[in-house]
């Protein structure tokens, strides 16, 4: 019979930060599709590049390896609620994993600018969602401060049992490919999931499973760029909104797990994140939201700059489905909606259309 998954806190239990008195809130997460994107390798001169595709998670991203974690040891802690601040993938996730465990939860998001998929998950879950007037650093600030006040548990990726689950899809590469890869590529917003990834790799390194530790590329979005510029950025603004954090959470983590890997940190444009996220849709068949494919984008930047060795193999993470910010894909690249083209019902016009006549 073949192996059911059972999510990631019992596939890795001996490897988390969990023992048989935690409860486990589990929806499945984890088990998620290493995809091997041939078209993405000739793009940018690499011998192999796969893709890491976190939006095969239950809520759609790859909060779901952190929030099992967070909500489960929540509960182990007697929360009965959860609170954090969400630009909308985090909201998506407490609130369904709250659901399951039957607490109550609570979003906090940044006044306008949130894709509605990822908000409409929140609401589906029946989270009580607040409009903070200010943006997703403001929201992060007033989390803190009621959970440290209140009798409520922070599931933000400053909660270090995130960083724990979340470390869990290094551990899924290595056992994919048999090897680490020479690179690893990924979006970085709070930078949370940069570090987890570096965690899992070091543990694995540590334990003699790999000889390296992959280096670790991070990119930004250029008007979101803290990591790039060297100071937080007071009023971040791109359209990928699930990285559009200016003072990220887990700041020092990042520049040691930077430093450790010999990796570095980058920054694109708005333009080339959604000339990638138009590229990982139409020609290697992997639909992501904009802000998952700025990991893409950084490493096709770093190919032309001759940065790319020409033997490497590369995994990229893309962190999150295309349905969860579906508008992008409705537009053409002048920005243009997309509209099908009207035939008649006669065979003959259709195939001609078509040039197939």
């Amino acid at each position: 019979m073949a192996h059911q998954w059972r999510g990631v806190i019992r596939e890795y239990f001996d490897r988390l930060d969990v023992d048989a008195s935690t409860p486990i809130i589990t929806l499945g997460e984890g088990g998620t599709p290493l995809v091997e994107a041939p078209a993405l390798a000739k793009l940018v001169g690499a011998e192999e590049v796969w893709l890491k595709v976190e939006g095969m998670n239950p809520t759609g991203s790859f909060k779901d390896r952190g929030m099992t974690m967070a909500v489960s040891k929540a509960v182990g802690h007697g929360a009965k609620a959860v609170i954090c601040a969400s630009t909308g993938n985090t909201s998506a996730s407490a609130a369904a994993y709250a659901a399951a465990a039957g607490i109550q939860s609570v979003v906090l998001v940044p006044e306008g600018k949130i894709a509605l998929g990822k908000l409409s998950q929140a609401v589906a879950h029946k989270a009580q969602i607040l409009q903070v007037q200010g943006n997703f650093d403001d929201c992060l600030d007033l989390a803190r401060a009621l959970s440290e006040n209140y009798p409520v548990h922070l599931v933000n990726s400053v909660n270090p049992d995130r960083i724990e689950g979340q470390k869990t899809a290094a551990f899924e590469v290595i056992e994919r490919l048999g090897y680490a890869p020479d690179i690893h590529v990924l979006p970085v917003g709070n930078a949370g999931n940069y570090s987890a990834y570096f965690k899992g790799y070091l543990e694995d390194f540590n334990a003699g499973v790999i000889k390296t530790v992959p280096k670790m590329w991070g990119f930004q979005a250029d008007g979101s760029a803290p990591f790039v510029y060297g100071t937080p950025v007071k009023n971040p603004d791109t359209i990928a909104t699930a990285i559009r954090i200016g003072n990220p959470a887990s700041y020092e983590l990042a520049l040691s797990a930077r430093e450790c890997s010999l990796g570095e940190f980058g920054s694109v444009l708005d333009s080339e994140i959604l000339w990638m996220h138009r590229f990982l849709s139409q020609e290697v068949g992997v639909f992501v939201e904009p802000s998952s494919a700025t990991g893409a984008a950084g490493l096709l930047k770093n190919a032309r700059a001759g940065k790319v060795p020409a033997g490497s193999k590369i995994v990229v993470t893309v962190t999150g489905h295309g349905l969860k910010d579906a508008l992008w894909a409705l537009k053409d690249e002048n920005g243009n909606e997309i509209q099908p083209q009207s035939v008649s019902n006669r065979a003959e016009e259709v195939a001609e259309r078509l040039g197939l006549a």
